[in-house]
């Protein structure tokens, strides 16, 4: 697939439109035939008539768009998002009049019936028209493809036909294009999306969308009405999106596969309630749209295998954000529970508490020490357990999700990728990867292949721990690009105990590496 799909969409589409005109040889009605809906009120989930994809190839091929409509209705979706681009989705404005013909025949039945969203790459005021005679409740405008002069001028349109516009927002810049609509369009028409796919290469993030919520809400204001656009195909994921703060998701290949099925991904959402855990993802994000606001480009840092004050007080002067303590008795640098309170205690006591965020590293999930620290948690004295080797414990359901949380996966070939590709399918936001040496879960001092490094990198944002030294972290940070590193023996003097010195030098190579003063 090419590294820029989205550039490849959209010349076809303009080449389409110029032989074929703006309705694509489809039958448009002359003029609208249906009232319009209210689009994204409430929570609820706009699900998605898609029968392909340049990411997935064919999701549902064979897909009947009358009907899907009828089972997407059946299911509560607040709205119905119909693809109309025929190259790569192969949807088609057809498609689109079908399924308004069928939601009003629906609602003469007594149905409650979901508002309609044409989604496509739309180019010109011209196509809001034909969106509107053709039966649009609302139209996707991508800021990343728009001037901002064209999409207020489209923007525009959608309000004079009484249409609300789904913006949808990626980077930072959008923002700009997303305010110049909201200084000059009622906002009653307006709904924000962030979409956790990067139509440049596909990927997938769960927090850019996190990472942007809240500088919508300084835009639109603290009501603001904001989707969380794709990447979800499991009810536990549904429920992560659920739980962030965003009044709706978008759901496509989920849904278009199996659309009976797609009651348990909308119930998931609509029922899901902010937790500890999605405050400290939403904290993180927050973090991370900080760093980038300011052109930050140093990864986090997280000092591991803390078990003195000394340590934690060195690390976070030095600028760890992460400090991690062992609660794993078989752990050479495991940590003293009397310990934990000295150390939290100092922390505060010179201002760092704050500033570094706490980890508890545990191995099993019903150990007496993995209870200590979900105590700890309970109390504040930690922020996030770190599921060590026993992500398995999310997989079947034996861990509470509602606890601040990641996991931490050992490989060493290529099938143990297949533990990241569940955990990322259950909505697991981060996943740090560590070596795999013999039975060792942690501190082995040995690097991962780096080929199978960069086969993460391509799945998930980067967490890397496994033979990090200060002698070896600016040529990591330079080739890898982690979002995290997790280092831990390369700065040791023993197991438990670190050396200064290094750690000093570890600190002042990032530094030198990412410009960092």
């Amino acid at each position: 697939m090419s590294s820029n799909i989205l550039k490849e969409i959209i010349e076809k589409r303009q080449n389409d439109i110029n032989q074929l005109g703006l309705d694509f040889a489809c039958q448009i009605p002359e003029s609208r035939k249906r009232k319009i809906h209210p689009f994204i009120n409430e929570k609820g989930v706009i699900l998605e008539i898609k029968r392909a994809s340049p990411s997935k190839g064919d999701i549902a091929p064979n897909l009947d768009a009358a009907a899907t409509a009828y089972e997407y209705t059946k299911a509560n979706a607040k709205a119905i998002s119909c693809l109309t681009e025929k190259n790569y989705f192969k949807g088609s404005l057809n498609d689109f009049v079908e399924v308004a013909n069928t939601l009003d025949k629906l609602e003469k039945d007594g149905y409650e019936i979901p508002a309609l969203l044409r989604k496509d790459f739309l180019l010109s005021t011209e196509e809001i028209d034909i969106s509107f005679k053709a039966g649009a409740d609302a139209v996707l405008l991508i800021a990343r493809i728009l001037e901002k002069d064209i999409m207020l001028d489209m923007a525009k349109r959608c309000a004079s036909h009484g249409m609300s516009m789904l913006i949808e927002i990626r980077e930072n810049k959008d923002l700009a294009k997303l305010k110049a609509i909201a200084d000059e369009i009622d906002h009653k028409y307006i709904v924000a999306g962030v979409n956790a796919r990067d139509l440049k290469d596909f990927s997938i993030d769960l927090l850019t969308p996190a990472a942007l919520l809240s500088s919508i809400k300084e835009i639109l204001g603290e009501n603001a009405r904001v989707v969380f656009e794709s990447g979800i195909r499991t009810a536990q994921a549904a429920s992560f999106a659920g739980s962030l703060g965003f009044i709706a998701m978008l759901l496509g290949e989920a849904a278009a596969k199996k659309p009976k099925d797609a009651v348990n991904l909308v119930n998931a959402f609509v029922n899901a309630k902010q937790n500890k855990n999605s405050k400290q993802w939403l904290s993180y994000a927050s973090m991370l749209q900080s760093k980038k606001e300011k052109g930050i480009t140093r990864p986090f840092i997280k000092v591991c295998g803390i078990t003195n004050k000394e340590d934690a007080l060195k690390a976070a002067e030095l600028g760890a954000d992460f400090l991690g303590f062992i609660f794993c008795k078989e752990s050479k640098r495991a940590i003293q529970a009397l310990n934990m309170p000295e150390i939290v205690a100092s922390l505060e006591r010179e201002g760092f508490r704050n500033k570094v965020k706490l980890v508890a590293v545990i191995t099993e999930t019903n150990s007496e020490e993995a209870q200590l620290a979900y105590d700890m948690l309970a109390g504040g004295a930690i922020d996030f357990i770190q599921l060590h080797s026993c992500g398995k414990s999310i997989e079947n359901g034996q861990f509470d999700s509602s606890i601040p949380h990641y996991a931490a996966v050992n490989i060493n070939c290529e099938e143990d990728l297949k533990d990241i590709d569940g955990l990322q399918l259950l909505g697991e936001a981060r996943i740090l990867i560590d070596a795999k040496v013999a039975n060792q879960t942690g501190g082995t001092g040995v690097r991962i292949e780096k080929r199978l490094v960069e086969k993460v990198a391509k799945k998930t944002k980067l967490w890397l721990a496994g033979g990090i030294t200060a002698c070896n972290v600016a040529e990591i940070i330079q080739e890898l690009k982690p979002e995290l590193i997790d280092i831990a023996t390369g700065i040791e003097e023993k197991a438990g105990k670190k050396d200064f010195s290094k750690m000093e030098m570890f600190f002042d190579n990032i530094k030198k590496v990412t410009g960092e003063r």
